[in-house]
């Protein structure tokens, strides 16, 4: 844990739904929130990244974050949203099922993850909220996508 998290800073954080699932990541790292749109998918690419969109003349990776927690995917719809966010230095669209809010959350109260394993989606969770009866669970952005390679 860090030294900020320790301190129990304020920080603010969008939340939304995967699933039956409540997440959030920090504000810092959303750029935007778009509606559904249809992706063009690509050849050879991991099962949990869904193709690209064209975003104002940029091309965009869209990941189905579902497939990615290793949670049950579902078919995007009109109701699913797209989080362009900054991802380990790379900007990528997040596919969840819906933004529900922005909340602020004291780094206090932000519980350690289970230790369950080296599975392939280690590392992604940096930690639980538990507010209300219920679970927030943060993702940490920087472990999303595999390190790129470097050019030979």
């Amino acid at each position: 844990m860090t030294a900020d998290l320790a301190n129990g800073a304020t920080r603010e954080l969008v939340g939304f739904r995967v699933g039956d699932q409540a997440f959030c990541i920090d504000i810092i790292s959303v750029l935007e929130i778009r509606g559904w749109t249809p992706v063009t998918p690509l050849p050879e690419a991991p099962s949990w990244m869904t193709g690209v969109v064209n975003l104002r003349g940029t091309v965009l990776p869209i990941i189905d974050l579902a497939a990615r927690l290793g949670l049950p995917t579902s078919e995007p719809s009109a109701r699913h949203a797209i989080m362009v966010a900054r991802c380990g230095g790379r900007t990528v669209g997040l596919l969840v099922e819906a933004v529900s809010e922005i909340m602020q959350m004291n780094d206090a109260v932000l519980q350690q993850t289970p230790e369950m394993g080296q599975g392939d989606a280690a590392g992604l969770i940096a930690g639980i909220f538990a507010v209300d009866g219920g679970m927030i669970s943060l993702l940490e952005l920087d472990n999303l996508l595999p390190p790129l390679r470097e050019a030979a």
